[in-house]
C-alpha cells in the first residue's frame, strides 16, 4: 500500500452473504464506506481531524457498478483512493477484485466538506491540501448528476432501528441501500440480481425518526426509490439496475 491508495485483502464470510451466497448490498456499501473512512484517517483528513475542527465529510453520491457480486469464501482485494478534488467537491473511487485479479465491483463517490456550526459547505482547499499525485486513474469514471424524478407505484415503510445509527448520530448511509433493495418485494428480489446501485443523498435522517417511507417504481430491470420522512419529502433517491437471476 502507498499513501495514495489503500489496499486490503480479506475473505468474504458467510454471515455477510445472502441466501445465494452473494455479498449483501448493505455489506457492500459498508465495505466501501469503511475503506473511505480508514484511508481518510490515514491521510490526516478523517475522523480525528474533522472532529477536532467541527467539520464533517458528507457524501452526495455513490455510483456502484457490480460486474459480479462477490461470493461466499472468496479472497477479495479492496482498493480505494482519492481520485479528483476541486474547491467544493472530492471524489473517491473503489475497486474490489478476486484472488485472480478479476474485477468484481467498481465504484465512485462524491463528498463535500460541511461546517457543522453553520451547516454550510466549506472550501475544501482551505482545510485540506491535495498533496497526493493525481495521475488520472479512475475506477469508475462517471459524472455526478441530479437523478430523474418519477411517479411512484407503491409505498414501503421501514422502522428506524437503533443499530441503523452510526457515530455521527444519524442513519448510516449503507442502510439506504438496504431499504431500496428490500422495497421491491421478495419475489422480485429473489428472481433478480443487482447489477448497479446509484444513490443520491440529500438530507440526513435523525435516529429518532419513527418511520421511513420508500416510494417505489419498478420499470422492468430498473427500479426507482424515493426515501423520505414525515419531515422531509426527499431524503435520498436510489436507482437500482437488475438482471434476471
Amino acid at each position: 500500500m502507498s499513501d495514495t491508495k489503500l489496499v486490503i485483502q480479506r475473505e468474504l464470510q458467510t454471515y455477510q452473504c445472502d441466501r445465494y451466497g452473494n455479498m449483501r448490498p448493505g455489506i457492500l456499501m459498508n465495505e466501501l464506506q469503511g475503506m473511505g473512512d480508514t484511508h481518510a484517517e490515514m491521510l490526516g483528513c478523517g475522523r480525528t481531524f474533522i472532529h477536532e475542527n467541527k467539520i464533517a465529510w458528507v457524501v452526495t453520491h455513490y455510483l456502484v457498478d457490480i460486474v459480479e457480486m462477490p461470493h461466499n469464501g472468496e479472497m477479495l482485494t479492496y482498493s480505494s483512493w482519492p481520485a479528483v478534488q476541486d474547491n467544493l467537491r472530492a471524489t473517491r473511487d473503489f475497486e474490489i477484485r478476486d484472488a485472480d485479479g478479476n474485477l468484481k465491483v467498481r465504484a465512485t463517490s462524491q463528498w463535500v466538506l460541511i461546517d457543522l456550526e453553520r451547516r454550510r459547505p466549506c472550501r475544501i482547499n482551505d482545510w485540506i491540501k491535495n498533496t497526493w499525485p493525481n495521475d488520472g486513474v479512475r475506477a469508475y469514471d462517471r459524472t455526478f448528476i441530479k437523478f430523474p424524478d418519477f411517479e411512484s407505484e407503491k409505498k414501503h415503510t421501514f422502522k428506524c432501528r437503533f443499530d441503523d445509527i452510526d457515530e455521527n448520530q444519524h442513519i448510516n448511509n449503507a442502510v439506504y441501500a438496504v431499504w431500496a433493495t428490500e422495497s421491491v418485494g421478495y419475489e422480485y428480489r429473489d428472481s433478480h440480481k443487482l447489477q448497479r446501485i446509484e444513490l443520491n443523498f440529500k438530507h440526513e435522517i435523525s435516529p429518532t425518526t419513527p418511520e421511513v417511507y420508500i416510494d417505489v417504481k419498478i420499470d422492468g430491470d430498473t427500479t426507482y426509490h424515493r426515501i423520505r420522512t414525515n419531515d422531509t419529502p426527499e431524503n435520498a433517491i436510489v436507482i437500482c439496475y437488475w438482471t434476471n437471476r
